[in-house]
């Protein structure tokens, strides 16, 4: 057993920013630096090791960022890890750099890499690090706490000056094809419509009819929070403009969204998360990703991870929609 102790790690961060990643690039440097390892870091994310810019990493090369957004690694998307031969290429070069682990920190794309380099023998243990939360095998990812309330902070000031105007206000949120940050956002600021690509119907009538009644109820504003995956908030407010006369203005948040100085929650959680990768590489395990489930920090088989579903809680949902709608009633 001796000759499969691990002695050097890489990390990498992949595909997009998340608050926190620098938190749980923290963690893998330090704790793999007091297990006694080497550690590696990659820039760039897949990209950067197929370019092999790889540096060794010291314990003040990450003094003072754990406050800090976005990654100090770098991050990049990469079409060449989607190809055999990418792949391939990226397996040998971790081998030459004498990398006996990898900790790669991103979204299921990210794991979808991790899991091929997995399959050609390279150690891989993913974090859970996108704004979306729409990665099937955890309750919590890294980034979503901050982008959340960031968004959330958004909407409050949105709706400000929305009630002056008595306007109608579409505001956009990301989250891709997923709608938690969506839904978190229509229960925290009040919204009295939330659109996500799970549940809507697009009957865009129904959301005309609900501002009209609204409206004739004393309501001096209407907040639609929409989510990312159902888009096109521009022309849905021309639409709403012509149908109700009500003046209705889009906002989208976009990419202020992945920025800023990561919550308390996720550089204590991203750092927790850290520290367990390492930990799990030097225990020997292999292929696995880093989830919270329960009130616990755990972890999956790469494949059985990747191969679970989520869907927005259901309940969550129906609350979000019973207290939009309850004025209504």
């Amino acid at each position: 057993m001796a000759e499969n102790k691990i002695k050097t790690i890489g990390v990498l961060t992949s595909g997009g920013d998340a608050p926190g990643m620098n938190a749980a690039i923290r963690a893998v440097v330090r704790r793999g630096l007091s297990s006694g390892l080497n550690v590696k870091g990659i820039y760039k994310g897949y990209s950067g090791l197929l370019n092999e810019e790889i540096r060794d990493m010291t314990a003040k090369d990450v003094s003072d960022t754990i406050e800090r957004g976005g990654t100090i690694l770098y991050t990049a998307r990469c079409a060449e890890m989607r190809t055999e031969e990418g792949q391939q290429q990226a397996a040998e070069i971790c081998r030459k750099h004498g990398i006996d682990g990898l900790v790669v920190i991103g979204g299921d794309g990210s794991f979808a890499g991790a899991q091929k380099l997995a399959n050609l023998g390279i150690n891989t243990i993913g974090l859970p690090g996108t704004i979306d939360l729409d990665i099937a095998c955890t309750e919590y990812t890294i980034g979503f706490d901050t982008a959340v309330n960031t968004a959330m902070e958004a909407i409050d000031k949105v709706r400000d000056t929305s009630t002056s105007h008595e306007r109608c206000s579409i505001i956009e949120v990301m989250g891709r094809n997923a709608g938690y940050l969506a839904v978190w956002c229509g229960i925290a600021n009040g919204a009295e419509d939330v659109l996500i690509p799970e549940k809507y119907d697009y009957d865009e009538q129904k959301l005309i009819d609900n501002i009209v009644e609204s409206r004739k109820k004393g309501k001096k504003h209407h907040i639609i929070v929409n989510a990312e995956g159902i888009g096109h908030s521009e022309a849905m407010a021309k639409r709403i403009e012509a149908a109700t006369g009500i003046e209705t203005r889009a906002t989208i948040l976009g990419h202020m969204q992945r920025g800023g100085n990561p919550t308390c929650k996720d550089r204590v959680y991203a750092s927790m998360m850290g520290a367990l990768a390492v930990d799990l590489l030097v225990a020997g395990k292999r292929s696995r990703v880093v989830g919270y489930r329960h009130g616990e920090f755990v972890d999956f088989d790469i494949n059985e991870a990747l191969a679970m579903q989520k869907n927005v809680d259901s309940y969550m949902w129906e609350v979000c929609n019973s207290l939009s709608h309850n004025y209504r009633k």
